[in-house]
């Protein structure tokens, strides 16, 4: 398959990210058709030309033409939806995904799926702190970070489609991991900085303290406005490498404590020195 303008592309989920993926393969003259379970997000986006037409349920119809599958559903919806409706694929379709977790349902999706359709799996490393298709932006894509799991049941051509998907929709940076080093990444980078961030807020009940505080507390706990329901599966589907990510946070954050009550601050400083030598390669152009 070439990701060509004449593919059918189907997304199911039309939230945020999905809307955004409309949005920005509308945009480069894709059809879209969506699945979604309210009429309302149906009804907004195709008023403002986010689909082309939408759907509240999977019909054997609209399945059987789809030539690309979009899934930005939860991990635990998007694995009972196939063992649902794959039977009404098209033979030859390719399927991906956003999810953010792979170990745990990369290789259940694999391995339930039938052998004439193929399920490559995609993390679009974006987002923002509001829900919806409503709020929906291919904008949040640039800049961001865009990676592609894929397994030893996967074909070169079905890889080199979901990296040209990303490449397509602007993502700044396109990359391959297995999923379990995915997994270990993402715990890391997204879920530890999460569970930091939601600790963070619950430290304080102070009254008001939005009225005191300055751009670094807001800067480190713009991500504690989080959907509960979400990310609360995610962390329990990447239990093990999360624990270990936690515990790591936990060592650091003990010896940083432990320079304040010994008056070390030789040691205190030379961890600021690594603190900050790493984050400026972030900076870097």
């Amino acid at each position: 398959m070439m990701l060509d303008t004449s593919k059918n592309i189907l997304i199911v989920g039309l939230g945020l990210i999905g809307g955004s993926y409309a949005k920005a393969l509308r945009k480069l003259g894709f059809k879209i058709s969506a699945i979604t379970l309210n009429q309302e997000d149906i009804d907004y986006a195709i008023e403002n030309g986010v689909i082309d037409e939408g759907f509240t349920e999977p019909l054997p119809e609209v399945l059987e033409k789809a030539e690309l599958i979009i899934f930005a559903l939860y991990p635990k919806v998007f694995i009972e939806w196939i063992e649902s409706y794959q039977q009404f694929l098209k033979p030859g379709a390719l399927l991906t995904d956003v999810t953010g977790v792979k170990s745990s349902v990369v290789y259940k999706i694999q391995e339930i799926l039938r052998p004439d359709v193929e399920f490559i799996a995609a993390h679009p490393m974006a987002g923002k702190e509001v829900y919806g298709v409503q709020n929906s932006d291919p904008k949040i894509f640039h800049g961001a970070n865009y990676i592609v799991t894929p397994t030893e049941k996967n074909t070169e051509a079905a890889i080199e489609d979901c990296l040209e998907l990303g490449r397509l929709m602007g993502f700044n940076r396109v990359s391959v991991l297995t999923p379990e080093k995915h997994d270990e990444m993402i715990g890391f980078v997204s879920q530890l900085t999460h569970c930091i961030a939601v600790s963070l807020m619950n430290c304080y009940d102070g009254e008001k303290l939005q009225d005191y505080t300055g751009d670094s507390f807001r800067d480190l706990t713009r991500i504690a406005r989080i959907n509960d329901e979400m990310w609360s599966e995610l962390f329990l589907m990447n239990k093990e490498t999360l624990l270990e990510q936690m515990d790591k946070f936990l060592s650091e954050f003990g010896k940083l404590r432990e320079t304040l009550e010994n008056g070390d601050r030789e040691t205190m400083r030379e961890m600021m020195r690594v603190s900050t030598a790493r984050r400026a390669l972030f900076d870097k152009k």
